[in-house]
Order: structure tokens, then C-alpha cells, then sequence
């Protein structure tokens, strides 16, 4: 009896078909049965059916011999299912990488529920992805299993046949079926959620669900789509019959049947124009039917109780309010602007604050990286220096591991923004500051970039469209005229950001001010660290930290599996993984990461803030391109870099050096050779400790541990103090671990 029965029903499909099948059979997780039922298809999808039963005996068509509609298609493969679980997979839907991996282990750890929940994503017809916008819904419901009544935001999700698998003898004992007609998952989950008695949810987009152009049965503009007020009456029907739910849940659904006939008639492409008031009625005599005895109408459907012709004048006066606000918002903000300009006029008169210096960072998250750095010195160094930062919002300021407690600082846009902005004489960034920030004559501007490049940045991008898609280049060079000093980590730098922004400013052999805590680091500070993240002592700490890609859009490539070499590092290790910050909120931790964190397989460190503290707390790097390698290799302990995608990353985005003959450890290509290295023990050889040696003297020449007292003497203060010299870089610290990764095969 196998764990899954995939139920497939397939109808003019064929373009999108094979991909579904493959990305079921090619799954890690193999105890499955596909049920794949050919709706007399006139195309060629059960051909491909019977090729892909004639190679794979886990795949069984069935063929019908007339149209019978996707629920009666999917009644159809039931009897024949055997698995212990059943899963409605649409023909043109494809599931995520190790998704039948999550759902078996979520599971188990659940001791088989009724119902399992889980996440998708949008997958539009022109590349883009979106998750689910409640995937929160299912991070709240906890570890253990629950009842829609115990949490029933859960009944806030797409009520959808195919975000759900479904212990069969459950299925079987209730015998729930598919109506004919659209809409047909209505009157199965809204039955299936409310009887279930234990429902597990799984954080982890699973499926994704395809936004087709064209061929979408639900935006075919047509009469079918009175078919909903059928489904509805179904469900209502199943409540008479339940009287013990009823009660509980006839209210909600009462709601929920109105909200959703509202949105079918909101929707341009759904009734014939001629239609629309017969379906207004319809859906209001309905709700009047079914309305509970003493229920309050909500205010979104009290238009229900009204004629069809105040239901018109009301979306059509909603359609102008919003029209205006579209067609004013142009004015008001030129309105807006003039103000500013008006009274940044006014306060110019005002003189500079010597004294006064403002602080941000990446899009003015928080006290972070080298203004981070920076600040700290000032306040130590120089304490008459007033330092100010700029946050984007409260709440990034109630933030405390952003913002530590006595910081002084200001909004970003708000009116004590203006002011301390309109009198600094200094500005310290490591990202540009928005145009509305006027460079005044006297003010210093000192920019700190975000780490020494290996990718193509500035000018360099202005032949790479796909790297540089959204940016701006000519606008981002006028922002960068502002700046008086770049500061640089070594000669490499130095010529890389002089060549990627021809602007004003002069380089400043500084080093990187948040690197000193890397190379003035003891043992105690990693220590301290791995507790705060939970690494059970004595554990080897590998960090996993790989790159975007511009070849793909969103920029998620999934090269490393991490699930399976947190499996293969073993007993005795963690695997801390952190995504590249512009990845952390769009759905590439949805494909596994966070469930694999709550799981405690891996430690998800995307969110956090001090990347300099997960150097610290680690034995060894793994990544890819990122420029992380260039920080790590202070620290002298091993890094490995996994360049499968090496040849499409340096072509998309273009890159100063070819890391795969530069690198500072051993080069990988394949996971296999990356599991070579680390059960050899050849990732801390002595190869791999001249390699970093060699990396770390070229791309690290002026960390020496003093970069912030550096910028604050020299270029805050005016003091003479020494520049670095280029001669390496002192007090490393070796990984302190001697054992082998993974275990020798």
C-alpha cells in the first residue's frame, strides 16, 4: 500500500502535462501510486499518459469515454486509489522539489490527521512567483494537530481541493465526493474541514500553482458560473444533515457564500454583461434563504439586502473614488515636493551642525554593517560627535536587535528626518541616500559599499540587462556624486569601485570597519554566539550562505539540497543556512527552509541581523558567489566554494576574476564532489589553508583590525593616523574542529 495516491485529471493539457508527471515521479520520496484519468481529452494528454504508464508501473490512466468534468474525473480515480493518503493534483499545477518528502515526515510527526494543509505559490504565465499571501495562517498552527474550530483561521486559506492531502479511509467513512459543474472543490472542502477532527498544517509551499494566460476554466466568461450558488446549496445541505455542525459553522459559511458570489460578480471576465443582475439576485435570494436567525450582516454584504441597481451605483461610485485618488496622486506628490523644496530653501540658511553626523544602512534597516562599525568608534573615540540614524519605520525602530535601546533616530520622510539631514556635516551609508538628500558645500559624505565585489557592479552592469533589471545606473551615479570617500579592504577594491562609479570621491585605505570584530574576534565571542542560536556544544558549525541569480527571475536557484547534506554532515554538526537578504521575503524559505528550521534539521539564519555573528559562531563556509567569502577569509578557517552554476552566473552577471581559479579553498561542481571534500577531510588540508592564505593576502590587504578608529580619526576628526600597510593580514584564527565532515564511504 503506498503512502500517496496522486490523483491526476487531465484535459487539453498536453503543453503542461509532462512537467506535471515529472515533477511527481521525480521526487525523493518514491512510495506513490499516480492515478492519472484521461477526460477524453482531444488533444494528445493520453498519449503521454499511456508513455509514461508504458516506463513507470507507479503510473496507471484511465481513460474515460466522454467528458465528464474535472470533480467527476477526479470521482472516477478514487476507487482505484490505494495509498493511505489521497492528493488531487491538477494537470497543470507541478510540485516543488522534496514535497512528498514534507508531507510523509509531517505526517508521521503528526501520527497520521485527517487532514494535512499545506502551502503553494503562484506561478504567473510571465516568470514571476508569489506566495500564498496567509502562509502565516499555517506557521500559527503550531506543531500538533487541531479542529477548524479550534483554529479557524485556517478556513481563511483558498478553499482548493489541491492544497490537501486526505487520509483515505476518512475520505471513504464520511464519503465525500465531487458535485459536477465550477466550483467544484466548494462543496468538498468546506465538508471535509469542518468534520475533520484532526487537521496538521505544513508551512512549506509544496505546489505550484500555475496562472495561465489562457485555458483558465474559472475566467472563462460564461453562465457556468451560476453553478455556484448550486455548490453552496450543497454545503448547506451537509450542514442540515450534521445538526452538531451546524451550529457552529452555518454563520461563517453564510458569510463565506456571499463574499465569494460577490467576488465571482466583481470579477470583468466572469458573467456576460446581460447575466450580471440575474446572478445578483439569485445570489441575494439565496443569502436572505440561508441567513442564521439573530445573525448580524456584516457591513461588506449588507449591499445584498438591497436592489441590483444600488449595487451598481455603489461599485461604480467606489470606481470613481479610486479613479480620482489615481489621477490626484501625480499632483500631490509634485505638491508635496514643492514644500519640501520650499522649506529645505528655508533651512539651508541655517548653518551646518559640525558636530552632527547621520547614520543608515542597507535602505535604513537599523544599526547594522559598517555604519554600525563606524557609529560605535564615534561614540568611544569622539563623544561630543551627535550621531543619528535614519530608520524606514517604527517598526524597524521597536526593533531592539536593530535598533539598540538609546539610539537616536529619526523616520526616514518624516520632518525630524528633514532637519537633522538638512544640517549634518557628515553622512555615513553603504547604500545610496535618496535624491531628495542636497548635497550641501561642507558636508562629507563617506560611503562604505556592502563588502569587496566579485560581481559586476555600477557601469559594469550597463551591458548586463538581466543583472541590472529594475536599476537605474545613469540616476544611481548622479546619487553617487554626493559621495566624498569610498572606503576599500584592498588595492583590488580600490581599482573595482573606481572603475564601477566614475564619480567625486576619493578612495580611503580604511579597511572594513565591521570586519575588526572578525579580526580582533576571541574564542569567547563565537561561543557565545552558537548558544544564542541553540548549537549544542561541541557541534561543528558549517554556514551555508549562497548567492542570487539574475538568470532566473526572483533570483532563487536552488543549486544544494540542504536537507540532504544536514543528513549527510550528520550527528555532531549543525548547518546553519542564510539566504541572500533579497531573497529572505519572497517564497524561496517556503520551499523548505522554515519547515526544515522548526524541525530542527537546519537553523534558518536569514533573518539574522549581524552576519559578522554567524562567521564567528562557524567552522567552515559553503557558498557560491557570495561576497561573504571575502569577510570570512579574516577569520581563516576553511571555505568551500560550490560553483555549480559557475559558466550562466559569470555570463548573466558578469564578474571582476574568475573565483574558480582564485579561490580562497577547494572549488566544487557537483554535490557529489562537494561530499567528496568534506569526507576526505581535503576542505582543511593544506591546500586549502594556502588557498585561503593567498585569498586573504590579495582581497583583505588593509583589515587590520583598526578600520573604524581609522575612519574616525582620519576622515570624521582630521587626525593623522597611519594607513595599513599591505602586507596580509595578522591574528587569524583556524578552525578549531579536527574531525572530517561527512564520514569517508
Amino acid at each position: 500500500m503506498p503512502r500517496f495516491s496522486v490523483i491526476v485529471p487531465c484535459f487539453k493539457v498536453q503543453g503542461f502535462l509532462r512537467e506535471c508527471l515529472d515533477s511527481v515521479l521525480d521526487q525523493s520520496f518514491r512510495d506513490i501510486e499516480v492515478i492519472a484519468v484521461d477526460d477524453c481529452s482531444p488533444d494528445g494528454s493520453g498519449a503521454i499518459l499511456d508513455e509514461y504508464a508504458a516506463r513507470d508501473d507507479r503510473v496507471r490512466v484511465l481513460h474515460l469515454a466522454e467528458n465528464a468534468g474535472l470533480g467527476r474525473a477526479r470521482n472516477a480515480g478514487l476507487p482505484l486509489a490505494t495509498g493511505d493518503y489521497l492528493f488531487f493534483l491538477d494537470s497543470d499545477d507541478t510540485l516543488t522539489p522534496g514535497a512528498l518528502r514534507a508531507m510523509a515526515d509531517r505526517l508521521a510527526e503528526t501520527d497520521g490527521p485527517d487532514v494535512l494543509v499545506f502551502d503553494y505559490a503562484r506561478t504567473y504565465w510571465w516568470g514571476g512567483t508569489r506566495r500564498n499571501v496567509l502562509a502565516r495562517v499555517l506557521a500559527q498552527a503550531g506543531d500538533g494537530t487541531f479542529t477548524a474550530a479550534g483554529h479557524p483561521e485556517i478556513l481563511d486559506l483558498l478553499m482548493v481541493v489541491w492544497n490537501k492531502v486526505y487520509r483515505r479511509d476518512f475520505v471513504e467513512r464520511e464519503g465525500f465526493t465531487f458535485p459536477p459543474g465550477y466550483y467544484e472543490d466548494t462543496p468538498w472542502t468546506f465538508p471535509v474541514m469542518f468534520s475533520a477532527e484532526r487537521i496538521a498544517a505544513l508551512d512549506r509551499i509544496c505546489l505550484n500553482y500555475r496562472q495561465r494566460r489562457q485555458g483558465n476554466i474559472l475566467s472563462t466568461t460564461s453562465r457556468k458560473h451560476f453553478d455556484v450558488h448550486a455548490q453552496y446549496e450543497r454545503v448547506f445541505a451537509f450542514l442540515d444533515a450534521r445538526p452538531e455542525l451546524a451550529a457552529r459553522w452555518r454563520p461563517f459559511l453564510h458569510a463565506k457564500m456571499g463574499e465569494h458570489c460577490l467576488d465571482i460578480l466583481s470579477k470583468p471576465d466572469r458573467l456576460p454583461p446581460s447575466d450580471r443582475a440575474e446572478f445578483f439576485h439569485r445570489t441575494a435570494e439565496m443569502f436572505r434563504a440561508h441567513r442564521p436567525e439573530g445573525a448580524a450582516v456584516p457591513a461588506g454584504l449588507r449591499v445584498l439586502e438591497g436592489s441590483y441597481a444600488a449595487y451598481r451605483v455603489r461599485r461604480q461610485s467606489g470606481r470613481a473614488a479610486r479613479e480620482l485618488e489615481r489621477r490626484t496622486r501625480p499632483a500631490l506628490a509634485a505638491a508635496a515636493g514643492r514644500l519640501r523644496r520650499t522649506a529645505s530653501t528655508v533651512h539651508v540658511r541655517r548653518p551646518l551642525d559640525p558636530n552632527l553626523v547621520v547614520y543608515s544602512a542597507f535602505s535604513h534597516r537599523g544599526v547594522l554593517g559598517d555604519p554600525a562599525a563606524i557609529h560605535r568608534a564615534a561614540r568611544e573615540l569622539a563623544p561630543h560627535l551627535r550621531g543619528v540614524w535614519v530608520v524606514r519605520d517604527e517598526e524597524s525602530a521597536a526593533d531592539p536587535a536593530l535598533l539598540p535601546p538609546g539610539t537616536e533616530h529619526v523616520v526616514l520622510g518624516s520632518a525630524a528626518y528633514r532637519r537633522v539631514t538638512e544640517r549634518a556635516a557628515f553622512f555615513v551609508n553603504n547604500v545610496n541616500w535618496p535624491g531628495t538628500v542636497a548635497k550641501r558645500p561642507g558636508t562629507v559624505h563617506l560611503h562604505t559599499h556592502q563588502g569587496t565585489p566579485l560581481k559586476h557592479m555600477g557601469v559594469d552592469l550597463l551591458d548586463r540587462p538581466g543583472a541590472r533589471h529594475g536599476l537605474d545606473v545613469p540616476q544611481m551615479l548622479r546619487r553617487a556624486d554626493r559621495w566624498d570617500h569610498s572606503l576599500v579592504a584592498s588595492r583590488y577594491a580600490e581599482r573595482v569601485w573606481e572603475r564601477a562609479y566614475p564619480c567625486h570621491f576619493t578612495s580611503a585605505r580604511t579597511g572594513s570597519p565591521r570586519n575588526d570584530t572578525l579580526v580582533n574576534a576571541g574564542p569567547e565571542d563565537g561561543r557565545r554566539v552558537r548558544e544564542r542560536l541553540g548549537v549544542p556544544a561541541g557541534h561543528t558549525v558549517v554556514l551555508y550562505a549562497p548567492t542570487r541569480r539574475e538568470y532566473r527571475r526572483g533570483g532563487l536557484v536552488e543549486r544544494l539540497d540542504v536537507a540532504r547534506l544536514a543528513a549527510d554532515l550528520g550527528e555532531g554538526h549543525t548547518l546553519l543556512v542564510r539566504l541572500h537578504p533579497s531573497l529572505a521575503t519572497g517564497p524561496a524559505r517556503g520551499l523548505g527552509l522554515t519547515e526544515l528550521h522548526r524541525r530542527g534539521v537546519v537553523v534558518d539564519a536569514t533573518d539574522e541581523p549581524h552576519v559578522e555573528d554567524l562567521m564567528l559562531a562557524s567552522d567552515l563556509l559553503i557558498t557560491d558567489y557570495s561576497a561573504l567569502m571575502f569577510d570570512y577569509a579574516l577569520l581563516d578557517r576553511p571555505i568551500l566554494i560550490h560553483a555549480e552554476d559557475w559558466g550562466p552566473y559569470s555570463a548573466t552577471r558578469g564578474t571582476y576574476f574568475d573565483i574558480t581559479e582564485e579561490a580562497p579553498g577547494h572549488v566544487s561542481r557537483s554535490y557529489r564532489e562537494l561530499a567528496w571534500l568534506l569526507a576526505s577531510g581535503a576542505w582543511r588540508d593544506e591546500e586549502a589553508a594556502r588557498l585561503r592564505g593567498s585569498f586573504r593576502a590579495r582581497y583583505c590587504e588593509y583589515e587590520d583590525g583598526r578600520a573604524a578608529e581609522r575612519v574616525v580619526r582620519t576622515l570624521l576628526l582630521g587626525e593623522p593616523m597611519p594607513a595599513p600597510e599591505p602586507s596580509g593580514v595578522p591574528g587569524a584564527r583556524a578552525v578549531p574542529s579536527v574531525r572530517d565532515l561527512l564520514p569517508s564511504t
